[in-house]
């Protein structure tokens, strides 16, 4: 009679959508994924109070859920009862996948192979929760994901396998973020395979050429005008589609979506719309000018700036902050 060859038994630990394409990916490839973690339902809408009917379920919840997996949301993971509900499963490995949470030593210790991460980086560069949003903002031109053995650090971990991809032009945080994290659902199952045949190759993290990615609030979204058009065009393709690049006019929050550096040698200060062609609105940088072509006003919706202007006048010598 034929052995039955032994399948590993992964705990999957992931929130975010992120996350998502990594866990369809060990369905699809017939893995045995014996319980999900991920965080706690959040209450939704615009006043946040708490009740079960209206609790939003983390994205990873919902695809396990169509999956058929056990899940568990637990509001700690340093407790007891954490542990013991893990090490009852007897896992073999852990994915991680921007789960949200660092790992403490004593969970750690529990799989047998090591806990396994996807970070949407090609470390040691970008280490952090925004590797995505950082890239673009600094003008990289190629990013990639990365696997890495999950240590007590801040993706520190040795790493396993990477993959690159060129990060094109017109790039935005979301559209990067969907590329990334296909890609790194390949990758995985590509470690995963390698670990089974015991072909990793695990490398110490030059940590002398790491770079940190840090989590971003609703604030950091605010231009600076100071900087170059071209600076300022990244940064707000690197803030799209969250916390998103805004300006204010009159005290009035405006959210820019999209614009396209012009090189014009303009002697305004920076922040003020200069003349431009009609139904555009040119404003001074600290190096050349931008050329706003898609915004939001405070309770409006998104408009090409030829509509927005119809409503809103901004001649030259407006200022912008």
């Amino acid at each position: 009679m034929k052995k039955t060859e032994k399948k590993i038994r992964i705990i999957f630990m992931g929130t975010p959508d992120f996350a998502v394409p990594s866990l369809n990916a060990l369905h699809k490839s017939g893995y045995e994924v014996v319980l999900v973690v991920t965080q706690p339902d959040r209450p939704k809408g615009r006043g946040r109070k708490l009740s079960h009917s209206q609790l939003s379920h983390p994205p990873v919840k919902k695809a396990a859920m169509n999956l058929g997996y056990d899940i568990i949301q637990p509001l700690s993971i340093r407790t007891d009862e954490f542990a013991d509900s893990i090490l009852k499963l007897k896992p073999d490995v852990f994915v991680v996948v921007a789960f949200g949470h660092i790992l403490p030593k004593n969970i750690l210790a529990l799989p047998k192979a090591g806990a396994i991460n996807i970070h949407a980086s090609l470390l040691p560069k970008y280490r952090g929760a925004a590797p995505i949003q950082w890239a673009i903002i600094n003008k990289e031109t190629e990013t990639g994901v990365t696997t890495m053995f999950v240590d007590e650090g801040m993706d520190t971990g040795d790493i396993l396998l990477s993959s690159k991809i060129k990060i094109a032009p017109d790039e935005t945080s979301a559209s990067l973020h969907n590329r990334l994290a296909d890609l790194g659902a390949n990758l995985l199952i590509r470690t995963l395979q390698a670990l089974k045949a015991g072909t990793l190759n695990p490398l110490p993290q030059d940590h002398t050429k790491a770079c940190n990615a840090p989590l971003l609030k609703k604030s950091d979204g605010h231009i600076d005008w100071k900087m170059s058009a071209e600076a300022i065009e990244a940064f707000m393709r690197g803030m799209t589609p969250w916390p998103g690049a805004f300006t204010f006019y009159k005290n009035r929050r405006l959210k820019v979506y999209k614009a396209e550096p012009v090189p014009a040698n303009v002697t305004e200060s920076p922040g003020t719309v200069v003349k431009g062609f009609p139904d555009e609105l040119l404003v001074a940088t600290g190096k050349g000018a931008l050329s706003i072509l898609e915004i939001q006003g405070a309770s409006g919706k998104r408009l090409l700036i030829k509509d927005f202007l119809q409503g809103c006048k901004m001649p030259p010598g407006t200022i912008l902050n």
